[in-house]
């Protein structure tokens, strides 16, 4: 199996009483929300962001949940939740739209959530499915050896024990997928989740250089 490395999101940020054009200041997109923690992309730069932090461009998160922060951008307090970026250039929420930009490593990284627990993502177009470790399973709560079918991975240097599952709902920015194929291995390999193709085969799936664009089929 081919390990590669995965995804960025990007999301509009809603106003409190504001009109977009009174937002000044860098460009901003809620990458992923958490209880009091918030993954932002800050002008291409992506930060994590704890409640009472300010980014090193200036950008402050009040508050954060895992439906909505509070930021303070430009000097201006706006709330977002994941349906786009804080810009006078907004996207249509129906689109449900993801931008992925390469990391350092020239991977595609991102963060989403798997049956609503956070999870760093790794894209794999090589991969058929989501796959994980095994412990990365027990901390997601999936009881795969209960309610997976056991199966066996052959990798580069042996054979490797693994179990397919369904995962309830797997969720990147907007995009929110339910019932998705995964499998799990025993040991300790992949170690960051791959995003597979029993994800990204559901969506339209756009190229263009150091930018993947994931978009929901209709």
């Amino acid at each position: 199996m081919t390990l590669s490395r995965f995804l960025v999101l990007g999301l509009v940020l809603g106003q409190l009483g504001l009109t977009s054009t009174a937002i000044a200041g860098p460009d901003v997109r809620v990458v992923g929300l958490f209880a009091k923690r918030a993954v932002v992309l800050i002008d291409g730069k992506q930060r994590m962001l704890s409640v009472g932090e300010t980014s090193p461009e200036g950008v402050k998160l009040l508050s954060a949940d895992s439906e909505s922060a509070v930021l303070v951008v430009g000097g201006v307090e706006v709330r977002g939740t994941l349906d786009g970026r804080v810009s006078a250039r907004k996207q249509s929420p129906a689109a449900q739209e993801v931008q992925i930009r390469r990391n350092s490593m020239s991977m595609y990284s991102t963060v989403g959530s798997i049956n609503g627990l956070p999870v760093s993502f790794l894209v794999d177009t090589g991969a058929t499915q989501i796959a994980m470790n095994d412990a990365q399973a027990r901390r997601l709560g999936i009881d795969y050896r209960v309610t997976g079918e056991p199966t066996a991975i052959t990798t580069a240097s042996r054979v490797e024990r693994a179990w397919t599952v369904v995962l309830d709902s797997v969720k990147v920015g907007d995009i929110n997928l339910r019932n998705v194929g995964a499998i799990v291995l025993e040991g300790p390999q992949p170690d960051q989740v791959l995003l597979g193709m029993s994800f990204l085969g559901r969506l339209e799936i756009r190229n263009e250089g150091q930018l993947m664009t994931l978009r929901r089929k209709y």
